[in-house]
């Protein structure tokens, strides 16, 4: 029998990861020692309190059944009391705030609820994949705004086509951004709730790495902002916040009306978070800060020794703000990141991710994750003198 693929599932590139876990693998089965700088997963568990937590929760029978489309109301009630708590933001518990699992399902699923074929969403270049996989998904266009160096990886409002702005719905944001390590400030975020306002247009603020941050830098909310509830929605995790990236759990928080049109697609598709996994994420909010405290110092650690380590082999590389990424021009001589990055793997043993993955405008740029021991980071810069 012959199976044909779907025209949405065919316009879809090939998962970037997905691709950098076969060459990882293939490596691995080689017998080789392989440093991976590739994938942004903690390389520490999630926090003792939420393991324990969790099993306790588990225990309990109650917990073994179906979840609530809406989700805990207690983990609904502590999402609510930490936005208050770090951005100073208010939130509805029984409207506002929806679970997920994880921030990459909600996201994935958002345009099912608000675009049609033929309709566009405005969607960051580079960026992370699920902003225009979820769209074509949805039988939508993504329209490229160009993430520029020159112009601090933010997007330029003023030159998004005006036949595109008429056909657009959702306009994605990502700050601290993944893959760039971008950081803005509120002034963007009240730009772009002015420019959704006069296209009417939803905003989808990716949130996701908000709490790893560097040298006293602590980003604000969009919700934060006046008006941003009026337009669109915040996504977070408890994915890199507490290192809970296979737990899959995260929340959508914001207007009503988005939190009600996302839930009517989940309700079709999934059936939510196990509840023993909401319990533990109320105690990983409650442990949060302390965790973070640590965890951050640990990826500092790691930033200075890994950025500090290629400015002396003579790549010059600037220090992020925040994230756990470091995104680095290619050096001297080199035009192809994919090139790049199968020579790094090839004569050095180490996986780091090609910027093209992650769009057009990622070309000539590729992205090192501080997910490894400062140890191994110190080795692959050792390695690196091979290829630099």
């Amino acid at each position: 029998m012959e199976f044909k693929f779907s025209d949405r599932l065919k316009k879809l590139p090939p998962y970037l990861f997905v691709e950098i876990d076969k060459a990882k693998r293939k490596a691995k089965a080689e017998g080789r020692d392989i440093i991976d700088l590739g994938i942004g997963d903690p390389d520490e568990p999630a926090p003792k309190e939420v393991t324990e937590a969790l099993y306790k929760a588990a225990q309990d029978s109650k917990n073994h059944h179906y979840p609530l489309d809406q989700g805990s109301s207690v983990f609904r009630e502590r999402v609510a009391k930490w936005y208050k708590e770090r951005f100073g933001a208010i939130l509805d518990p029984e409207k506002e705030i929806l679970p997920l699992i994880g921030s990459k399902e909600g996201i994935s699923h958002m345009p099912f609820a608000f675009v049609n074929p033929g309709d566009a969403t405005l969607v960051p270049d580079p960026c992370y994949p699920p902003y225009k996989g979820g769209t074509i998904l949805a039988g939508g266009t993504p329209y490229i705004m160009p993430l520029l160096e020159e112009n601090n990886f933010l997007p330029d409002l003023n030159k998004i086509d005006k036949v595109i702005l008429k056909k657009a719905k959702i306009i994605y944001i990502n700050y601290p951004n993944n893959p760039t390590s971008a950081v803005c400030e509120k002034g963007f975020f009240q730009d772009v709730i002015l420019f959704a306002k006069k296209y009417n247009l939803i905003i989808a603020s990716d949130a996701a790495y908000s709490e790893i941050v560097f040298d006293g830098y602590k980003p604000s909310s969009f919700l934060k902002v006046e008006g941003a509830k009026e337009t669109g929605v915040e996504f977070h995790s408890l994915s890199k916040t507490c290192n809970m990236t296979g737990w899959r759990i995260g929340f959508v928080c914001g207007n009503e009306k988005i939190i009600a049109g996302i839930a009517k697609v989940k309700s079709n598709v999934d059936s939510g978070v196990f509840n023993a996994i909401q319990m533990a994420g109320i105690i990983a909010l409650d442990t949060a800060e302390k965790h973070l405290n640590r965890m951050n110092k640990v990826y500092q650690e790691r930033r200075d020794a890994l950025v500090d380590g290629l400015n002396k082999l003579g790549w010059p590389v600037k220090k992020p703000k925040a994230t756990f990424y470091v995104w680095a021009r290619l050096p001297k001589n080199n035009k192809s990141s994919i090139e790049f990055a199968e020579t790094v793997l090839d004569k050095a043993g180490i996986i780091i991710t090609p910027g093209i993955g992650f769009g057009e405008n990622g070309e000539g740029y590729v992205r090192f994750a501080l997910t490894v021991s400062k140890e191994r980071i110190d080795e692959a810069l050792d390695r690196l003198k091979k290829v630099l």
